[in-house]
């Protein structure tokens, strides 16, 4: 019992004791209020109301974490990175916080476990993880502010994911890299995208990437822009020689 008083207020309940505690685990110091996590986790399908009638849901901590996020991580690489230019450091700050590394965040956290929804978590997409991680990031800012919410990226983020040299290196995103390598060789290149279902009903986007009138790699993918980045990896593995030489 001693544990738990330490854990619960008299006017805490046992589902709030527990939340707190798990919160506090992730954090690495109590929350003051509750109730900024709680919505950090809300879903919109949830349809809560506050007391004046607007929706409670993540969505307004998401764009604010968003926010902090980007504030932390770019004063960090403006210390570190002494040498970059304005381009070098927003480069760096895409690759830090893409919707691909917040999502391994969010799922490295175990997040979703908190989601309250009406929706079955499986039917979620991939982003949701990244999603409530903005979020969590925005409530640990109303909850206690800039420093905390700076001690919290650098734990999380930046001490154990952010190695400036290794990050150079990283692409982002293949499509990019390549459309910048055919302009830059004045080469023409070419999506060409089609439908291309499944046998069991599931949609597929099929795409074939054309330089020079040449294919250089088709892929396929449950979304137009995935479909379109994996055949630009396959693109960049093919001519990674030529690509490596610009």
């Amino acid at each position: 019992m001693s544990i738990l008083k330490k854990i619960f207020t008299k006017s805490r309940s046992l589902e709030d004791g527990i939340f707190f505690g798990s919160i506090q685990v992730i954090l690495g110091f109590p929350p003051k209020n509750l109730d900024n996590y709680k919505k950090a986790f809300t879903h919109r399908s949830s349809n809560k109301l506050n007391s004046d009638g607007v929706p409670v849901n993540y969505e307004r901590l998401e764009f604010l974490g968003d926010a902090m996020l980007s504030s932390v991580i770019a004063a960090h690489l403006f210390n570190k990175a002494p040498l970059g230019d304005e381009g070098y450091l927003t480069k760096m700050r895409s690759k830090i916080v893409s919707r691909e590394h917040l999502n391994e965040l969010g799922k490295d956290l175990n997040l979703i476990r908190f989601i309250e929804s009406k929706v079955p978590v499986h039917h979620f997409g991939e982003n949701i993880h990244g999603n409530i991680f903005e979020s969590l990031v925005g409530a640990i800012y109303l909850d206690r502010g800039y420093s905390y919410c700076e001690k919290f990226i650098q734990k999380r983020v930046i001490i154990p994911y952010v190695d400036i040299s290794r990050l150079e290196g990283k692409v982002i995103s293949y499509k990019s890299l390549v459309i910048e390598w055919c302009q830059k060789e004045k080469k023409i290149f070419h999506y060409d995208i089609y439908e291309d279902n499944g046998i069991d009903g599931t949609r597929f986007f099929g795409v074939k990437l054309s330089i020079d009138g040449k294919v250089i790699a088709k892929a396929r993918a449950t979304s137009k822009k995935k479909a379109e980045e994996k055949a630009s990896q396959r693109t960049y593995f093919a001519l990674q020689e030529k690509m490596d030489k610009k």
